[in-house]
């Protein structure tokens, strides 16, 4: 059993530091979607470090994928990534938040799903631990758990996943030159106190690309600005507390810069430089091959010119540790949960199917009680704690 397993469940789920999350993990989607814009000598140059950042899941996929690439279908990416140092090639800890990147050349739209960091689940392989937080699953059996746990979930195969370390995103950020995005509401946020107040303090303004920075509390402000540095996209998405939408709204701003790193990306030569390549090799763990970059950059290239972002939305609750503390989680309805499985299939380009079971992997008997009893009031389906349902990721006729 990992090492993280014999830590207390207050140990397992202390608060992180609240740096960026999803947003670095544009990476892979400049990689897979974008690298169409880059001339094939420049692509050739960077297989050594695309070639250093692969990691093998050692687990069989849900579906052919070299199949599914080769053929140009719709494709999905699990992103994930953590607050921790640089990835080593061995690299086991947390991640903190996950998206899905649905790919769909045919329709040439890309679809962004935010999946809450604290779903209540119950992770397939590790379910007497139940309940857990989905943002645990990596920790507990590394890149092939996360995947089942996801695909359990929802019913969805995933593809591909990559691993992204936050530390990069200012470096990537600035290869792009910036980007513009509009903010969703009025805030101040300082890197250095987490708050709205302390040095190295960023304004943003709702529905505008403005912001400005102060380094003396706000005392005097610089002029605006309308291109996000890559310390001020790093602000913008770090901000939770403030947000009258917590995490969902944390979340939405991560999308936001997501998106600005997908479109900025069209034309982006100067990432291929040694440095970025450098910040790459340190930064990202993926299972996507040199050769699937280069058919994906040719066969999906246009998916990045609609993007279309979404969220799982759950509902707060809490349950006691071993020690009494009461830990958060989000519970997703099933009919929440079948809503986003039927985004999530039709972006696939699959067949309709039922969504996951209530906790994705099967809650032992000891708990069914407790884990039907944390399911939300109106929740029609309350009684779906195992692993009954049809969770079959193959019944398309499009693989």
């Amino acid at each position: 059993m990992a090492e993280n397993q014999t830590k207390s469940r207050t140990d397992r789920f202390k608060k992180p530091t609240h740096k960026l999350r999803n947003t670095i993990l544009a990476i892979i989607a400049v990689l897979a979607i974008t690298a169409g814009g880059f001339a094939w000598y420049a692509i050739n140059n960077a297989k050594s470090t695309i070639d250093k950042v692969y990691k093998s899941t050692g687990t069989k996929k849900a579906r052919n994928v070299s199949s599914v690439v080769s053929s140009g279908k719709p494709l999905s990416i699990l992103l994930f990534g953590t607050d921790t140092g640089e990835l080593g090639r061995t690299y086991k800890g947390r991640t903190d938040s996950m998206m899905l990147l649905l790919i769909n050349p045919k329709t040439e739209k890309t679809t962004m799903i935010s999946i809450p960091r604290d779903a209540m689940v119950a992770i397939p392989g590790y379910e007497d631990t139940f309940p857990q937080k989905m943002n645990a699953a990596y920790a507990y059996g590394s890149t092939s758990t996360a995947i089942k746990t996801v695909e359990a979930y929802l019913n969805i195969p995933v593809d591909f996943y990559a691993l992204v370390n936050m530390a990069g995103l200012e470096k990537m950020v600035t290869q792009v030159g910036g980007i513009s995005v509009k903010s969703p509401l009025d805030f101040t946020y300082s890197q250095d106190t987490a708050h709205d107040y302390g040095p190295n303090l960023y304004r943003f303004h709702k529905g505008s690309t403005g912001y400005e920075h102060s380094d003396d509390n706000g005392v005097t402000w610089s002029e605006t600005k309308h291109v996000m540095t890559g310390d001020a996209a790093l602000a913008f998405s770090r901000m939770r507390y403030d947000d009258p939408e917590g995490d969902y709204g944390r979340q939405k701003r991560q999308r936001l810069v997501l998106e600005g790193l997908i479109k900025k990306s069209a034309n982006v030569s100067s990432l291929l430089n040694n440095s970025f390549m450098t910040t790459l090799s340190k930064n990202v763990l993926t299972d996507l091959t040199f050769g699937d970059m280069t058919t994906i950059a040719s066969k999906y290239i246009k998916a990045k010119n609609n993007i279309v972002s979404e969220h799982i939305q759950g509902v707060g609750t809490s349950y006691p540790d071993a020690s009494g503390n009461a830990i958060s989680y989000e519970v997703v309805t099933q009919k929440e949960k079948q809503r986003v499985t039927n985004l999530a299939r039709k972006a696939l380009g699959l067949k309709a199917a039922t969504t996951g079971p209530a906790y994705g992997g099967e809650v032992p008997s000891t708990l069914q009680a407790v884990a039907a009893s944390l399911r939300p009031a109106d929740d029609e389906s309350s009684s779906s704690t195992d692993s009954s349902s049809d969770t079959s990721t193959e019944s398309s006729s499009d693989q």
